[in-house]
């Protein structure tokens, strides 16, 4: 089992932005991604048509299935997606933030799950969704990233993200996948110094 995972939330916009982020990745990327999209752009057939743009595998997340590295699994329409040690979990439960699936019930489930393991990553959209739950990554010592707004399709998701916590990097769209490769290393290994008090200005890079 990956002691690393990815969580990825995004809104109006994230399609493209997901294009871009996955299509960044090397096919031996060494940890599990997870990826919450809201539905409706373009709706079921997410992950086929992401498959398309990137070498990792992308699949509509299974209940119970094993989380392997190099495996993006989408949060199909009508779920929450959420994580659990080594595996995946799907509920029917009522919507958070106006929506199922939600990016707040997978930030919380990969905080409890993988807590200093776990990175999550907040793209571009609309409303509020992710900002609690990338602080709850944050709160139990894991690695938070949020898409610079200005660069965003739409920046509320990600000024939200950024106003419920103190994030490790604000960054262009281009630079996020990037800089997940030289987290997690060749190895699986973070290789990245972390910030060292919580006064430290956001690190851009």
């Amino acid at each position: 089992m990956s002691r690393r995972l990815v969580a990825v939330g995004a809104s109006f916009g994230g399609f493209d932005a997901l294009k871009v982020l996955l299509g960044a990745l090397p096919g031996t990327f060494p940890a599990p991604l997870a990826i919450v999209q809201h539905q409706g752009s373009p709706g079921a057939g997410l992950a086929t048509l992401l498959q398309r743009y990137t070498p990792l595998v992308v699949a509509d997340a299974e209940d119970k299935e094993d989380l392997l590295p190099g495996v993006a699994y989408v949060a199909p329409p009508g779920y929450h997606l959420l994580v659990e040690p080594g595996s995946v979990a799907l509920s029917v439960d009522p919507p958070v933030s106006h929506a199922r699936p939600s990016i707040d019930v997978l930030f919380e489930s990969a905080a409890d799950a993988y807590g200093p393991g776990a990175i999550g990553v907040v793209l571009t959209g609309t409303g509020q969704d992710g900002a609690a739950g990338l602080a709850r990554i944050k709160l139990r010592g894991g690695r938070t990233i949020v898409q610079d707004p200005a660069t965003a399709t739409r920046g509320a998701m990600p000024r939200a993200a950024l106003a419920s916590t103190i994030v490790d990097w604000i960054l262009p769209l281009d630079m996020i996948g990037p800089r997940l490769v030289k987290l997690l290393g060749p190895s699986g290994q973070d290789t990245a110094p972390r910030l060292v008090a919580p006064e430290s200005p956001v690190t851009r890079s």
